[in-house]
């Protein structure tokens, strides 16, 4: 939870009250309704050193596609069934995480997180992973829990010769500091 002191006018207003929870697709909203942009949970970060960024994407997307350096847990919420191939949907099948919840506590025990601490919650593009992950820590009793509704890699062009090409906000595309490289202290490891 090491954090630099940032100067910004986006952190000094977010010292200055919660930030408000913004307009959002059905499947994205969580019980608190609280949500954050990329460069918002970043500037939170900055602002108060109890603020605990948790990516919940699986391990091997973030192999291939980067992590956000300042990530403090990584649980995933679902994982991708390698033994199982969906002909109809043309890809691998995900299947929730069963241990998520007990391990999410017992990294957040593990860093002394108050219930009132400020909890952000990230996957690819804020939708069907933070959400439920973010209601999933709340029900914990919890009462700070963020998703990141633009996500890691951001919203997808649409239009252009990229049209598709996850290029617009998120994490990656804001210029936030990410790597390939996961920090051995964070990075999940399956339940024994």
């Amino acid at each position: 939870m090491k954090r630099l002191l940032a100067g910004s006018v986006m952190a000094a207003s977010l010292a200055a009250g919660p930030v408000l929870a913004q307009e959002s697709d059905a499947y994205r909203e969580t019980q608190l309704g609280l949500y954050v942009t990329a460069a918002e949970a970043w500037e939170l970060m900055q602002e108060n050193d109890r603020a605990v960024l948790i990516d919940v994407r699986d391990p091997i997307e973030i192999k291939f596609t980067g992590f956000a350096e300042p990530t403090d847990i990584h649980v995933p919420w679902v994982l991708a069934d390698r033994d199982s191939f969906d002909e109809e949907a043309k890809t691998w099948p995900m299947v929730r995480n069963a241990d998520f919840e007990a391990q999410v506590k017992a990294r957040l025990d593990a860093l002394g997180v108050a219930e009132d601490d400020p909890i952000i919650v990230m996957c690819r593009s804020g939708a069907t992973r933070s959400a439920p992950g973010a209601d999933v820590i709340t029900e914990m009793g919890f009462s700070q829990v963020y998703s990141v509704n633009d996500g890691f890699e951001g919203s997808t062009l649409k239009e252009g010769d990229s049209k598709g090409v996850r290029a617009m906000n998120g994490w990656r595309n804001s210029g936030l500091p990410w790597s390939y490289e996961i920090d051995p202290e964070v990075a999940w490891r399956p339940a024994d």
